[in-house]
């Protein structure tokens, strides 16, 4: 029996550890907490490069198109911000950059003002639908950004303008993805945003995922409900109260239309979209879940599925002939070593039952697509939703498979009631009033389709919105083009090579993996010249790279739900390697974002984690298992759950490995798996352990990070342990609220840490005692993953909405408590190679060529501060820059000031100096010192 002093510590315990949603106030206490240490950071000045690809983009949210001069448009991705054209999308222009998130749901422009309106928070439920901050406003075209409310919604799905009165906005909100809350419904204010009205409510779990007015009639509008639970381990998408509403006075007030009145009803009724062609004819897009009738889906021959399994006897198991069992091994995938005369034996001696070969192919990627419910369905009125008819008779398979809340968007051509557009997998088009569609997905067009503007003026001129980008058709979708300018790739994870010129991988939402040269230039040259810097290399969601440092050619990845391969990219040969259970076993579970490491000990080996840790010692031809379940088990639900995220294995030891679970679990084994130890009891329970990373410089030394954002918890929990995690040390500091996704240790200088959360990047020099923002060229976004090349040294960021950044770090590694105390201090300044086209052009059609050396410093206040350059003790050249506290880079073009020419002459009579082209003297070859106060440095120009 516990004593009472048990008891209260077991209900603290529980108390502190339980999870519990952000407040708003907390969140916006965070966003002015950023803002002041971008302000004030160390590392403000720290430019970031953006190295993409372009090529293949990110998700998009929405679109908004100018109605008097269609080439100009905006385009909000789901978590890449909001971009501008007005060249019909030849070149995009970043608005959002200055705002505080990156998340968006729905945008909406008033153009007679210019007037920007963001409903920040992506309206799709996906496992990386990252929440928003409400509702963002900008009256100067992007410049600048005004919350204007609704800070708790996290996900908003649109927003409608009043034509007429551009202080009148209608919002639909969905709410939170992960918990209930109350700020969800239709909201409207009739002041532009100073005030808003709930004007819609359902419950606490529904949310408004569409709303839709009469193009001819703003007060006429119509509204879809959602009710909607998402967990880590389960996704209903799904409820009672999924319903459509109407309105006859601008949103003020709503009635339920779709009671009775042919239009699905029940527990089964999913996302629903919606198209107002006038006000009284709607249609309406139904991701149903309602089970098909029986009878519908007959088998097309007497071959065994694997539902015949589910209920088969051992006895009628034994009478099957072994042909026929025989195929159905072979079609399924069963390792060779299961033949029908070998498992019939398994199933006589009761070592196996026949349910097990059912359960055998029941890992969560398949389970995903394994259901059979009605799926996407169209439905429309002719009289304001008094009576709704289906469309059509037959089921439109392969639009939505088991996924319809990902997708859920229909349009109508405001030109003809019976041309309508259906957005899922793939896009499929009506001419018939929905009676009959065909597809006008294309071969330069991805698949999962979000957006879809439709010319009301212009029929057949479209813009399509998708998980690759963004897609531009004016014959109604029988051809397109790609405008694919933005580098919004959603990536998950990120990789560098040890090559010279090293290559840079990456797995990206939904559009494969992906390999490139570190120096790649994002340009359009790559259409001249036939070939992209950006190779894919692996299709489905892009995941984990790992590349053998004895021949860059070997590469370990793959995509979602552990599905990896071992590729060789000299012979182009794939072998795919997942470790699979034997027969009779329990299934192994496999995360979304399955974890995967090569031993720094042997390149041959390589640690795969399901629910248990995998090995293998010949590069994944054959695993072993070398673990129980190192989770608390799973939960029943539609997601694979109870799996580990994380592993690594100890620079210094061989078999000293760290792993880390989505359900809060830190396990540590010190002999290669021979027995096991929890070390995560004393850190907050049942969070997701987004990293656990053994340390390079110290063997105790671990670092773990957990996120709550599935609970929207979005607390940072960063930790480390000097003594193998027995015990842990917070060192999240001063890091404003964010999920936390990566914590990655510097590889030259053990002080220094780096940290990715849902809302951008940290830089620690004291080991997490206090932490810096990267803001340079690097906007409020999420960053899922790091990687440091440690001989360019240079820093690759991950974003999961803005692809790929590179910056590079030498002159950081050398920051320590010494240089933080100067009041000056230059860092080492790269030589320059003379050259004779200094100052000359190449025509008269371009500039001329203008040497740059950059001066790194650090100073210890923000002051206006002169840079002196000596020839000697001659000085050539002064320039005088605004410097902030921290570090700073001074450009200087390697030129004479006429002072500094004079002088230099004096000293040098025999020197000849003359100009360039651009009448500009630049120093001859030598050796030269830069000065600031008492700081000096060196370069030279040889």
């Amino acid at each position: 029996m516990k004593t009472l002093f048990q008891f209260l510590i077991l209900l603290f315990s529980a108390t502190l550890f339980a999870q519990t949603p952000t407040n708003p106030s907390e969140i916006k206490q965070s966003l002015n907490q950023k803002a002041n240490m971008m302000h004030a950071s160390l590392v403000k000045n720290v430019a970031f490069t953006n190295i993409g690809p372009t090529v293949m983009s990110g998700r998009v949210a929405d679109v908004s198109v100018n109605p008097k001069d269609p080439t100009e448009f905006y385009v909000g991705y789901a978590s890449g911000g909001l971009w501008h054209t007005n060249n019909n999308g030849t070149t995009f222009t970043p608005v959002l950059d200055n705002s505080p998130t990156q998340n968006i749901g729905d945008i909406a422009v008033d153009w007679t003002s210019g007037t920007i309106w963001v409903g920040t928070g992506e309206k799709n439920s996906s496992r990386s639908s990252y929440a928003g901050i409400g509702i963002l406003k900008s009256t100067d075209k992007g410049k600048t950004w005004q919350n204007v409310g609704l800070l708790d919604s996290h996900h908003i799905s649109r927003i409608l303008i009043n034509p007429n009165n551009a202080d009148e906005v209608i919002v639909g909100v969905i709410g939170h993805l992960y918990s209930s809350n109350a700020e969800r419904g239709v909201f409207k204010t009739t002041d532009g945003g100073k005030t808003w009205t709930k004007t819609l409510f359902i419950n606490q779990d529904t949310g408004i995922i569409d709303v839709a007015f009469a193009p001819e009639n703003f007060n006429v509008m119509y509204a879809a409900s959602w009710e909607r639970e998402r967990k880590a381990w389960n996704f209903d998408g799904n409820g009672n109260n999924s319903a459509i509403y109407k309105s006859t006075d601008a949103g003020t007030s709503w009635t339920k239309i779709a009671d009775n009145a042919g239009f699905p009803t029940g527990d089964g009724v999913g996302r629903i979209g919606l198209a107002v062609f006038n006000k009284n004819t709607v249609y309406a897009l139904h991701d149903s879940q309602f089970r098909r009738p029986k009878g519908k889906d007959k088998k097309p021959s007497d071959a065994l599925t694997k539902e015949d399994f589910k209920t088969m006897s051992s006895a009628d198991f034994l009478k099957l002939s072994d042909k026929k069992l025989n195929s159905y091994l072979k079609n399924n995938g069963f390792q060779e070593k299961y033949s029908a005369q070998n498992v019939k034996q398994m199933v006589r001696v009761g070592t196996v039952k026949p349910i097990d070969l059912a359960s055998y192919l029941e890992d969560a990627n398949a389970m995903l697509f394994d259901t059979q419910v009605i799926g996407a369905e169209v439905f429309k009125t002719r009289n304001g939703g008094k009576s709704w008819k289906k469309t059509h008779d037959n089921f439109l398979d392969g639009v939505y498979s088991s996924y319809g809340y990902y997708f859920g968007e229909i349009r109508v051509d405001l030109q003809d009631e019976n041309a309508i557009y259906v957005l899922g997998v793939p896009i499929i088009k009506s001419k018939d009033g929905g009676k009959t569609f065909t597809s006008i997905s294309r071969e330069n067009v991805h698949s999962d389709h979000q957006a879809l503007w439709v010319n009301p003026k212009k029929s057949g001129h479209i813009l399509n919105g998708n998980d690759g980008g963004l897609n531009l058709s004016y014959d109604d979708g029988e051809s397109w083009m790609k405008l694919n300018d933005p580098a919004v790739g959603q990536f998950y994870s990120v990789f560098a090579d040890n090559q010279k010129n090293y290559k840079v991988y990456g797995g990206l939402q939904d559009n494969g993996v992906w390999v490139a040269d570190n120096n790649v230039k994002i340009n359009k040259g790559w259409q001249q010249s036939g070939h992209n810097p950006y190779e894919s290399i692996m299709g489905g969601d892009g995941m984990q790279v790992q590349v053998d440092n004895r021949d860059a050619n070997i590469v370990y990845t793959g995509y979602q739900f552990g599905n990896y391969f071992r590729i060789n990219r000299k012979t182009g040969k794939n072998k795919y390697i997942q470790p699979k259970h034997t027969l009779g076993e329990t299934p192994y579970r496999f995360n979304w974002q399955t974890p995967i490491h090569l031993s720094k000990h042997n390149q041959d080996i390589l640690y795969l984690g399901g629910n248990k840790l995998h090995r293998s010692l010949n590069q994944g031809d054959n695993w072993e298992t070398i673990s129980g379940d190192l989770t608390t088990g799973g939960k029943k639900g539609n997601v694979a759950y109870g799996t580990l995220t994380s592993i690594s294995e100890s620079p210094f030891q061989f078999g000293l490995i760290y792993v880390g679970s989505d359900d809060g679990y830190i396990n540590l084994t010190k002999n290669g798996g021979g027995n096991w130890t929890r070390i995560s009891n004393n850190l907050p329970q049942n969070l997701w352990v987004s990293r656990v990373i053994a340390s390079a410089h110290k063997k105790e030394r671990v670092y773990a990070t957990l996120n709550g954002y599935r609970f929207d918890d979005f607390a940072t929990y960063v930790y480390m342990s000097n003594n193998y995690g027995q015990t842990w040390k917070s060192i999240s500091s001063n890091i404003p609220t964010s999920p936390v996704n990566v914590i990655k240790e510097d590889s030259e200088n053990e002080n220094i840490l780096y940290v990715g959360t849902d809302n951008g990047l940290y830089i620690s020099f004291n080991q997490g005692n206090s932490w810096e923002a990267f803001s340079n060229n690097l906007p409020n976004v999420a960053v899922h993953d790091l990687v440091i090349q440690p001989t360019a040294k240079d820093l690759i960021v991950a974003t999961h909405g803005r692809s790929l950044y590179k910056t590079n770090i030498a002159n950081l590694q050398l920051i320590n408590n010494k240089i933080l105390g100067k009041s000056n201090h230059i860092f080492a300044i790269n030589n320059i190679r003379k050259s004779g086209n200094w100052g000359r052009s190449w025509s008269q059609w371009r500039d001329a060529y203008t040497p740059e050396i950059a001066i790194p410093f650090y100073t210890n206040s923000s002051r206006k501060t002169t840079i002196d350059v000596y020839a000697g003790d001659v000085k050539v050249n002064s320039i005088s820059t605004d410097a902030n506290k921290g570090y700073n880079e001074a450009k200087f073009n390697v030129s004479f000031s006429k002072k500094g020419k004079r002088a230099y002459e004096r000293e040098h009579k025999k020197a000849k100096l003359s100009a360039g082209q651009n009448g500009v003297f630049y120093l001859p070859k030598g050796k030269y010192i830069v000065k600031i106060g008492e700081a000096e440095s060196k370069f030279e120009i040889k």
